[in-house]
């Protein structure tokens, strides 16, 4: 049983590496078929919006990354011991990022009609709002989950990734500016961008130790 459940987190943690990486190339190559879209000053839902011609493979992608994730967030809790109150909430909120940015924002489309936001909007909004907070504040969380004493460098980068997504979200909130001539808001598409890209690179390292299994929590 014990070697069954080391197989599935190292094939798991590798799972979730390569999806990591292959998200930003995702993105990237499809916005490249949308005519008019910037990686930096578009975001990337509106990939999804049902006017984009990639909308329905952005969507299941969202979708399948989403799964990932959340099969991430368990798999995670049983190999690091969830009985801990740390690692069960770092679990839930990496499942929580799952449903919200993933499967959420793969079936709600963030369509506008008229310059209106429609119910899908809302939702797709609502969703993705959900997994950014569990994202953000999930670094917070596991940093207390491995005593300081022993790994020092996982509670300072644990500090540095959230202070690095905090500015970003904050940031990009700046979309919703009525100035589109501001540097800030015209660029909500970078913002985005090194939001995940921060976020992602905490998910490897998550990964990684899942894989190892040498850090005792």
């Amino acid at each position: 049983m014990k070697t069954t459940q080391f197989n599935w987190a190292k094939i798991v943690a590798v799972i979730c590496i390569l999806t990591c990486v292959s998200d930003f190339i995702v993105v990237f190559a499809l916005g490249s078929y949308y005519a008019g879209y910037s990686q930096l000053k578009n975001t990337m839902s509106s990939l999804g919006a049902s006017m984009s011609p990639v909308s329905n493979i952005i969507s299941i992608w969202w979708i399948c990354i989403g799964m990932i994730f959340i099969c991430f967030g368990i798999i995670f809790r049983n190999t690091f011991h969830g009985h801990s109150k740390n690692i069960k909430l770092g679990s839930l909120f990496i499942i929580l990022y799952g449903l919200g940015e993933g499967i959420g924002s793969g079936l709600f489309k963030a369509d506008k009609i008229d310059g209106k936001m429609t119910s899908s909007f809302l939702m797709h909004s609502l969703a993705g709002g959900v997994g950014v907070v569990a994202a953000l504040v999930l670094p917070l969380v596991l940093r207390k989950a491995i005593a300081i004493e022993r790994k020092p460098q996982f509670y300072v980068f644990s500090w540095i990734v959230f202070t690095l997504g905090l500015i970003m979200t904050i940031l990009f909130t700046f979309r919703f500016s009525s100035s589109e001539t501001n540097f800030i808001s015209l660029y909500k598409g970078l913002w985005q961008r090194l939001f995940m890209l921060n976020l992602y690179i905490y998910f490897i390292v998550l990964a990684i130790l899942m894989y190892d299994k040498k850090i005792k929590f």
